[in-house]
């Protein structure tokens, strides 16, 4: 089974899309407000697995949204009418620098207090660890932190399972609130348990947090806007009756903003995601993506290595998913544009997603 490229579909969506067509109670009525509920019930399976004991004990609430960014926004919308520490200060979302741009428009749009904790080395092109648990550390009691669950955009830069312990362990200390965005679960390593392995340490953590989930990229359905918010209370007697609370407030709001979800693109994710076969067949679509992603680093970097190209671009193949930092500067990136038509971002990013298959060098670096 081979993938179509990112502005289109994968395959096996055409598939599910045929399923459809051929249902015959298929209508064009509206979703509830909260969504499909096949597909918000196999997205919660997918993102804190089947066997969760926040699933089991119903202390997960999901509502369908308009991908990932209608999840964010869900999200700080709730925030921001809601939350209210008995610090003022703590009302604040951190934010990794850099992060995905429209993170800091969606906040700011309700007007969300936001902060940045250190991310990325310039130095190093990896992990700024130290300056991130510091600023975590000095960050008020119940702050709300935002982190990437994976394949974090723009670096592709991810912790290591002991950093994230060490992360959950920090934030527990200071009852702080993760706001976990996942736009690329399958798409980073190729296995969907271990994208999602942070949430999941979370929950067995016994956090209360938000997660924002997109289907945009892992299964090409860009246009489509199919995404999931799931809202996770802590372990307590009365757990499950937060949960049905914050999802009746939740709904209201969603009903403000969209009334309903759109249907499509949780139908097809919903087909695939609800059948055996296809699923399997989905997962190695993944594998061979996300595959063909790291390979396209190993040739970057051996390219670079054999052209004598001045540095160590060994983070090249060390960072993950579509996403790479070359670790140029805004000065050579305008350059290299204006002497050799290259293009690619100004703070140097580049996408390792490339829509000639056959192409082993990615075409906007060629």
């Amino acid at each position: 089974m081979q993938c179509i490229h990112s502005h289109s579909r994968l395959i096996i969506c055409l598939q599910a899309d045929d399923l459809l067509r051929q249902d015959p109670n298929l209508n064009h009525e509206y979703l509830p407000i909260a969504g499909l509920a096949d597909f918000t019930t196999a997205s919660q399976k997918l993102i804190f697995g089947a066997d969760s004991p926040a699933l089991k004990e119903k202390r997960v609430v999901s509502l369908q949204t308009i991908s990932g960014t209608g999840a964010v926004h869900l999200g700080a919308a709730f925030l921001a009418k809601f939350y209210n520490p008995s610090n003022s200060e703590a009302k604040t979302i951190y934010v990794s620098n850099p992060t995905w741009a429209n993170h800091n428009q969606i906040f700011s749009n309700v007007k969300l207090p936001i902060k940045n904790y250190p991310y990325f080395s310039a130095e190093t092109k990896g992990l700024d660890f130290k300056g991130m648990v510091q600023t975590i550390e000095q960050a008020p009691e119940s702050s709300v932190i935002l982190l990437h669950a994976c394949a974090h955009n723009p670096t592709g830069v991810d912790p290591t399972q002991d950093q994230w312990k060490e992360i959950a362990s920090l934030m527990k200390s200071k009852s702080q609130f993760p706001f976990f965005d996942c736009a690329y679960q399958g798409f980073a390593s190729g296995d969907l348990n271990k994208d999602a392995w942070a949430i999941r340490y979370f929950v067995e953590q016994g956090f209360e947090m938000f997660v924002a989930q997109s289907y945009a990229k892992n299964f090409g359905l860009y246009g489509e806007r199919a995404g999931c918010f799931h809202f996770v209370t802590g372990p307590a007697s009365e757990a499950a009756d937060t949960a049905v609370r914050v999802g009746s407030q939740l709904a209201i709001l969603q009903r403000s903003e969209i009334s309903n979800p759109p249907a499509y693109g949780a139908r097809i994710a919903s087909v695939i995601l609800n059948d055996e076969k296809l699923f399997a067949e989905w997962e190695e679509n993944l594998r061979e993506m996300s595959g063909r992603i790291i390979s396209m680093r190993k040739a970057l970097k051996a390219k670079l290595d054999e052209l004598q190209t001045p540095g160590n671009w060994d983070h090249i193949i060390n960072q993950i998913g579509m996403f790479s930092f070359t670790g140029l500067t805004e000065k050579q990136v305008l350059k290299i544009r204006a002497d050799d038509h290259v293009y690619m971002t100004k703070n140097g990013r580049i996408s390792k997603f490339d829509p000639n298959l056959d192409s082993p060098i990615p075409t906007d670096l060629v």
